[in-house]
């Protein structure tokens, strides 16, 4: 059934985006033509007081943004991907419409208890818990209204913002990141889809004992429901202040570490989400992992350009490096351009490249901040890139755990961690496994 906002309503949100967008606008242009100083931190507030409480994508896009080096100055990717805390979720009646439209008239007697009030509220959706008729404790995520218009109104947005953004500057070019994200948001408001990814995942780690995934319950889902089994566990600022001990946040970094790189390099695929709100923690040190609506798979021969990538850096083999990006799907890349880019790639496989027991980063601060604005200096002065698509979530999951890492202060081997995962790598053997694991879901291998 097509689910239709008031027009009126619909309106007011496009102006309000709109009014914000067009004052980021003036602002910036402002500061590049006419020399005039903008305080950055008060306009970027400003706009997140704006579009605050608006229900929709644009800080589930912020916060990918934010891992992307300077893809939006830095004070608007921080400042928008806090609206999320400020989007209070829906009252009953919105929950009633929902549970009716998916599940029928009598959907309160398919559930011994439902609560009236959510649990969480996320960028597309909220979270209610239940139990089943037969005591299960479930999650149902109630997708909100209209959201395939909202998503198109705030992707219609942020390509202006780019634009804006890309005049100037010219570091980053952000046409194919704008496809990329476009593709993956209207996935994630197919909630069968995300059922079946949860399957997808059950599989990739059933040999993983610390990593626990969601069982689905089919007769309670529909197009804009998913319900799942409830699954325990704090979020990670709260067990992080609960233990002291870096042996307890050493397991729930390798288990992070795990959860997110055996389905790549076994598999290609990643999910693609690691915010804070993505996964809680066991009082054994054990994760859940959640919302899988964000997933990406890659053909065999990018998870082999990975490896040779970290290969390059490890051997100094410019020649393989240069083909490593290449496979990755950067093209025209100058000298100049690949000596950048393997900055940013020297970061990010740092750890992996020193085989000794060491924290993710060495130094303090914000993790990546520093070298993320020194990259986007040099791609100024050499003349930008533009950012293949594959790029753009396998970089928002390596910055995303590397934050995490440092969040929990874990001091690991990452280098044994992941030869452990690409010792044996063959892509005959990758694209086997990920053809079999999708023939299982009833899905093709979307690359």
């Amino acid at each position: 059934m097509a689910e239709r906002t008031p027009i009126g309503g619909r309106a007011r949100r496009y102006a309000r985006v709109g009014r914000a967008v067009g004052g980021l606008a003036a602002r910036l242009a402002g500061e590049r033509y006419l020399g005039l100083k903008i305080d950055r931190l008060e306009h970027a507030e400003d706009l997140k007081v704006a579009l605050g409480g608006l229900k929709g994508p644009l800080m589930k896009v912020a916060q990918i943004l934010s891992t992307i080096p300077d893809a939006l100055p830095r004070e608007y990717a921080a400042q928008l991907a806090e609206l999320q805390s400020n989007a209070p979720p829906m009252g009953w009646n919105f929950v009633k419409r929902r549970m009716a439209a998916e599940l029928g008239a009598g959907w309160q007697k398919m559930f011994a208890e439902f609560s009236h009030h959510a649990a969480a509220a996320a960028s597309l959706g909220q979270v209610h818990r239940a139990t089943g008729p037969g005591g299960e404790d479930l999650a149902c995520k109630l997708q909100y209204p209209d959201m395939n218009a909202v998503v198109e109104a705030d992707l219609r947005q942020l390509k202006l913002v780019f634009g804006i953004y890309r005049r100037y500057d010219k570091a980053i070019d952000p046409s194919e990141v704008h496809k990329e994200l476009a593709a993956r948001l209207h996935e994630e408001l197919d909630y069968r889809r995300e059922a079946r990814h949860m399957r997808l995942y059950t599989q990739m780690l059933a040999a993983e004992p610390d990593v626990h995934i969601p069982q689905v319950f089919d007769g309670l889902c529909g197009d804009r429901l998913l319900t799942m089994s409830w699954l325990e566990g704090a979020p990670l600022l709260d067990y992080i202040d609960a233990h002291d001990h870096v042996e307890d946040r050493n397991r729930v970094a390798l288990n992070m570490f795990r959860a997110w790189y055996v389905p790549l390099y076994n598999y290609g695929v990643i999910h693609g989400d690691p915010h804070l709100g993505n996964y809680t923690v066991r009082a054994d040190g054990a994760i859940n992992l959640m919302d899988f609506g964000c997933i990406r798979v890659f053909k065999p021969s990018f998870i082999k350009g990975v490896i040779d990538l970290y290969t390059a850096l490890r051997d100094n083999d410019p020649e393989l490096a240069v083909h490593a990006y290449e496979i990755w799907g950067f093209t025209g890349l100058s000298r100049e351009v690949i000596d950048v880019l393997n900055l940013w790639a020297e970061f990010v496989y740092a750890p992996l490249l020193e085989d000794r027991v060491r924290p993710i980063q060495e130094q303090e601060g914000e993790y990546g901040a520093d070298v993320a604005g020194h990259v986007r200096r040099e791609l100024n002065r050499v003349g930008g890139v533009r950012p293949p698509p594959e790029f753009v979530l396998m970089d928002r999951a390596a910055i995303g755990l590397g934050s995490v890492f440092t969040h929990l202060g874990a001091r690991i081997n990452w280098h044994q961690l992941f030869h452990d995962l690409i010792d044996d790598f063959d892509e005959k053997v990758l694209e086997k496994n990920q053809n079999a694991a999708f023939d299982a879901i009833g899905l093709k291998p979307a690359h």
